[in-house]
């Protein structure tokens, strides 16, 4: 049977293998050692990048122009009646309004017996024909969009945060 040679220094010989153990140990830490620091760094370095980004987003965040929608529901629904062609007829609209700054948002709840009223006159001011299309609703949405932008610059905001007017129920009789 052959012999599996060892590190351990075989009797007599006084650390024969000790050298050979000790040079394999330093290069096993130097390389842990190397590994650990080369993780650190980079480690540090990808954090530093990472704090820049969330710094340039928390900038754009302050202006409006990021983060999630928020939805102000201006209820109850909007009801309002009009003529068509010497019929009354009703039109009952739910409306949201959205924005990205919760100030906007408070600025559109504090304001809401303005906002409902220039709102609910422009919706009496609509005739059936023009409102019974697409196009007419588009059109409707924008200008309740504007109508809304101007009573929140009136109170002394920013109206370019108000991005955009909902309408989620639109039944007409």
């Amino acid at each position: 049977m052959a012999q599996i040679p060892t590190l351990e220094a075989a009797p007599g010989q006084d650390g024969a293998g000790a050298p050979a153990k000790k040079g394999k140990l330093g290069l096993i830490l130097t390389i842990l050692v190397l590994l650990l620091g080369g993780g650190g760094a980079a480690a540090y370095l990808l954090a530093g990048g990472h704090d820049k980004d969330k710094k340039e987003e928390a900038a754009k965040s302050a202006e409006g122009t990021h983060g999630p929608a928020l939805y102000v529901a201006l209820d109850p629904p909007f009801v309002v009646n009009f003529e068509a062609e010497q019929l009354v007829r009703f039109l009952q609209v739910t409306v949201q309004v959205m924005s990205r700054d919760p100030l906007t948002i408070d600025m559109v709840k504090a304001n809401d017996p303005v906002v409902r009223n220039d709102l609910l006159l422009l919706l009496g001011n609509q005739s059936y024909a023009t409102i019974s299309s697409r196009e007419g609703k588009e059109k409707l949405r924008q200008q309740a969009l504007e109508a809304v932008r101007k009573v929140v610059k009136g109170a002394g905001g920013k109206p370019e945060a108000i991005e955009a007017v909902y309408f989620t129920s639109f039944v007409m009789q």
